[in-house]
């Protein structure tokens, strides 16, 4: 269950009646996880979305951030430029379960289509709040941590598909520093991962997304990144045995 207090999102509730459960978006395993249980709880402060490619974490993400009025390619709700449609039609067939206050700000970071995000922030001539440097002539991590560190502000509802994508280790411990002052403020952000490092955000609920339409919290130890980076880190020579055994010759 969420913690008591709420946040700006609740839950995610699926309206997909009618729709062919064989196609996609409806055949993704998080969407047959989302049928089946009904609604997927959110924590007020931070929830993370973790689970292999194909599990649908990203198109959830998406899915939420356009039912919640945000730009499928990203940037906050005053953005409405479009490059290529390529997201899918599950924003459609969510409703949000709002709380009771209303976020002051907000933005939606898809690490994919974050280079279009930068030229519309140009076009706009809106870098001021962005650090004050044209996010073009910075590296895409840099990039980044300037969205969070300048943009991101207190209050804000923050969904964030891979943000890891362009970041190095500091990076994410920035990131993770980022968060957790935010949060500490009254933001509450959704966040898909691969990173082992962002999931040690102190209290964040761990929602892990398998293949088979399981959804099930876990705590950080328990969270596959974690738990597969620490296997490999402590024996690498065992997986690469395994993966490379037959490659020589």
């Amino acid at each position: 269950m969420a913690k008591a207090g709420g946040g700006f999102l609740r839950w995610v509730e699926l309206d997909d009646a009618g729709a062919d459960a064989r196609a996609y978006p409806f055949s993704l395993p998080v969407v047959a996880g989302l049928r089946k249980a009904g609604r997927l709880e959110l924590d007020p402060k931070v929830t993370f979305l973790v689970g292999d490619n194909g599990t649908g974490k990203s198109t959830l993400v998406e899915a939420i951030a356009v039912a919640a009025g945000f730009n499928p390619e990203g940037g906050s709700q005053n953005f409405h430029f479009a490059t290529r449609a390529s997201e899918s039609v599950l924003g459609e067939h969510l409703t949000l379960v709002r709380g009771l206050r209303k976020p002051r700000t907000g933005f939606f970071l898809r690490a994919e289509s974050f280079y279009n995000v930068a030229t519309e922030i140009e076009r706009l001539a809106v870098q001021g709040s962005y650090g004050g440097r044209n996010l073009h002539e910075r590296s895409h991590g840099e990039s980044f941590l300037d969205l969070v560190t300048y943009r991101f502000g207190p209050q804000g509802l923050y969904l964030l598909d891979e943000p890891e994508a362009a970041l190095s280790v500091y990076g994410c411990l920035a990131v993770i520093a980022r968060i957790q002052e935010l949060a500490g403020q009254g933001s509450q952000f959704v966040i898909a991962t691969h990173s082992p490092i962002l999931l040690a955000v102190p209290g964040a609920r761990i929602l892990q997304l398998d293949s088979g339409g399981g959804i099930t919290p876990v705590g950080f130890d328990e969270a596959e990144p974690v738990a597969l980076t620490r296997s490999f880190l402590a024996e690498p020579q065992v997986y690469l045995h395994h993966l490379l055994s037959g490659q020589d010759g």
